[in-house]
């Protein structure tokens, strides 16, 4: 067995991932191997420079598994390792390698155990997982049938994985960490912090940050526009997370100066969290009257655990006759105005606070599309409203995007009304 830390001793290596599977060509599945593994060879100070995708083919797996390992010091490989057919990982990784599969009874052993444990009988095929190049690294699976191994190929080192995610990520944790922390001796870790915001366009963002993107260095900044706002990710390198850490809190704070207003919460935070710690510590509550976004808020507000304490009520009230039974709203307010328009959406939360007693009512009343629009109310206009005590008020947005976009929009402005209100922010800057 050879030694990992042998091959690249005293320095910190570069990095490629390559999926293998053609469902993931196809769309059936996403790649989330893939990102996970990025993430834990960030936090290990891995540079990772590439990722691939390929499909069961013996050919094309064959050049992007060569192509990896004739430019990257360390290539991880997910799925393919089955035992059918179409599993031909294990065959290329021995051919690059220029060694001979064999048959090793001890996985032989596992394998089987696995199906006597579940009661079934072992079928033969399943057998082929025993294969792996001969003086390969090992890396067991004990959450399923087939193992992993690493080999070297050339001067660099080729470790395969599966591509079923649990059991991909166990073996990284238990086999594959422990090796690749030899890596990187002096302790290097690349650490990232992402500032999320809303309501501001990309371009805009870019405008406030941009010459902290052209001079910084360590960390880096990017911008990344969603559908639910735009993030702004520092990432920063250093010999320790303490160093780390440092590095971000100063650019972290520059930032903060900038986009102050815009700036909801950090890392994996979304909106609804945000808002959900706000009315919590405030012991405030908040109902919501829904059209066009058709019960989203209410399913993003309620998937927070312990909304119970600070959401009391929802609405879906698509039709105009459901905003007049269901929620009050004049029937001729509605025909004089229009049900898209700021003052039924005034009237839906105004009605949807008093009703249900909340201290807040907000709501969305809008064109989702793709039909329905007209040159005076296009698809996208969407009205949203917000009343308190002291006041009702309601403020006109113009989405763009299919229909699922334009509702995920509008819930994210309503949200967003809701997090300005808690913070005594303008409704809009």
């Amino acid at each position: 067995m050879f030694s990992v830390y042998s091959v690249v001793k005293g320095c910190c290596v570069n990095a490629e991932i390559v999926a293998i599977g053609t469902e993931l060509l196809l769309g059936q599945n996403l790649d989330t191997n893939s990102s996970w593994l990025a993430q834990q060879l960030a936090l290990l100070g891995i540079d990772l420079f590439a990722f691939q995708t390929v499909g069961d083919n013996e050919k094309r797996i064959e050049a992007a598994l060569k192509l990896a390992c004739e430019r990257s010091q360390f290539v991880i490989t997910t799925g393919g390792l089955g035992p059918t057919v179409d599993d031909v990982t294990r065959k290329v990784a021995g051919r690059l390698a220029q060694k001979q599969l064999v048959y090793n009874e001890t996985i032989a052993k596992q394998i089987e155990e696995v199906f006597t444990k579940a009661g079934k009988p072992c079928p033969k095929v399943n057998l082929n997982q025993a294969f792996i190049p001969q003086g390969a690294t090992l890396i067991p699976n004990a959450m399923g049938t087939a193992p992993g191994f690493i080999v070297k190929i050339g001067k660099n080192q080729l470790a395969c994985l599966p591509g079923v995610p649990f059991e991909m990520k166990a073996m990284f944790e238990n086999t594959l960490r422990p090796l690749l922390k030899t890596l990187s001796p002096s302790g290097t870790v690349i650490k990232s912090r992402v500032f999320r915001t809303t309501g501001i366009s990309e371009s805009l963002l870019n405008e406030k940050i941009l010459d902290l993107f052209e001079k910084s260095t360590n960390p880096t900044v990017a911008v990344l526009a969603h559908a639910d706002g735009v993030d702004i990710r520092l990432t920063a390198k250093a010999p320790s997370d303490a160093e780390a850490n440092n590095l971000l809190d100063g650019l972290g704070k520059t930032i903060m100066t900038r986009v102050p207003n815009f700036i909801y919460g950090l890392d994996q935070d979304n909106l609804e969290t945000s808002v959900g710690r706000m009315l919590m510590t405030r012991q405030m509550t908040v109902a919501v009257a829904e059209s066009c976004t058709g019960g989203l808020i209410s399913h993003r507000i309620t998937q927070v655990p312990g909304s119970s304490a600070y959401f009391l009520a929802g609405w879906a009230v698509y039709s105009n006759r459901a905003k007049s039974a269901s929620l009050g709203v004049d029937p001729k307010l509605i025909e004089g105005k229009g049900a898209v328009s700021a003052q039924v959406a005034e009237e839906l939360a105004r009605n949807a606070r008093e009703k249900s007693g909340a201290n807040i009512g907000i709501s969305t009343t809008g064109i989702a599309g793709p039909t329905g629009g007209t040159p005076e109310k296009p698809v996208g206009l969407v009205f949203v409203g917000l009343s308190d005590e002291q006041k009702t008020q309601s403020l006109e947005f113009r989405f763009s995007g299919n229909r699922e976009t334009i509702k995920m929009k509008a819930s994210q402005a309503a949200l967003e009304l809701l997090r300005r209100h808690c913070l005594k922010l303008p409704l809009k800057d």
